[in-house]
């Protein structure tokens, strides 16, 4: 018997299950368990979330909304993005690590509560923002009989269309939009119509009207980059003489039913800079200078941009 146990005790020692050892290994294997177990939690801290900040604070239909993203660690290889129902739209970068996304609104969009998606340094924050109700001015309208629109040329559709749907990356504009024309405002953004009793569900007044003499001056509001010239010669119909700047970051202006035009596309215009005149051209009943400013593609009204700063 005492030479068995001692052979056990030295196989045992052989294989390393004395008590010391094991009581060692033990310990260790417990301690290294322990290191594991804090780690899931390190990793499993929440990053801090992104800093947005949504102007104007109580914004109403027509409005534009500034949607500025500030970035910790941006990811150089991809802008953040703003996401409102269907429609998404980039964010483009303003200063160091700071980033901006306009989402224009419109009179054909019911009032009330919704949700901005942000996207960016591979977070994502919802967030509600109530958009309040604005009554537009309504009028009614009586066509005789047989009286048919103007239509427009697809020629000038296209050419409109893709000059509205412009993004480019560079802001041009600094500071508030110019008034374009001296003369007084006659018919203000967002009217709505009915035709012979029939509401225009679709129909909106997409910018400002000035009465400005035929002739008179007509100037860039904001610096800009020509983008669109159109006449009446080439098929634009509706919108007549037309020239449109893009400003930047989604944001075009289009002035309509020109008597005149001074620039030429490709042309950099300054804020002040003679672009052409007041005309009747087009689908227009007298003289008179149609603004319209788009951002991302939709009609939004002007007004703000001619009284705040938009950065």
């Amino acid at each position: 018997m005492m030479i068995e146990n001692s052979a056990s005790s030295s196989n045992k020692k052989l294989l390393g299950f004395d008590v010391k050892s094991l009581t060692a290994n033990r310990r260790a294997i417990n301690m290294l368990k322990g290191i594991f177990a804090v780690l899931p939690l390190t990793f499993a801290l929440p990053v801090e979330a992104l800093q947005v900040k949504v102007t104007p604070t109580n914004p109403k239909l027509g409005d534009t909304l500034s949607v500025e993203i500030n970035l910790d660690n941006p990811d150089n290889s991809t802008n953040p993005t703003v996401a409102s129902g269907k429609n998404t739209y980039p964010a483009f970068e303003i200063a160091p690590n700071q980033y901006r996304a306009f989402v224009p609104t419109t009179p054909l969009e019911k009032a009330g509560t919704r949700t901005l998606r942000v996207t960016g340094d591979g977070q994502v924050q919802n967030l509600a923002v109530n958009v309040l109700n604005r009554k537009f001015p309504v009028q009614r309208i009586t066509l005789p009989p047989g009286k048919a629109g103007v239509d427009a040329t697809e020629h000038e559709l296209k050419r409109v269309a893709a000059f509205k749907a412009l993004q480019t990356p560079q802001k041009y504009w600094n500071g508030v939009f110019l008034k374009p024309n001296a003369g007084r405002m006659s018919t203000t953004y967002g009217v709505r119509r009915y035709y012979n009793g029939t509401f225009a569900k679709d129909y909106y007044h997409r910018g400002l009207d000035y009465a400005g003499g035929a002739g008179s001056s007509v100037i860039a509001p904001a610096p800009g980059r020509v983008a669109l010239v159109g006449r009446v010669s080439q098929g634009f119909r509706v919108h007549g003489n037309v020239v449109g700047i893009d400003h930047g970051q989604g944001v075009t202006s289009i002035f309509m039913h020109l008597s005149r035009i001074n620039v030429k596309e490709g042309d950099f215009v300054k804020a002040g800079q003679l672009i052409g005149a007041v005309g009747s051209t087009g689908a227009s009943t007298g003289p008179h200078l149609h603004w319209g400013l788009y951002v991302n593609g939709q009609s939004v009204d002007p007004t703000p941009w001619r009284t705040k700063v938009v950065k």
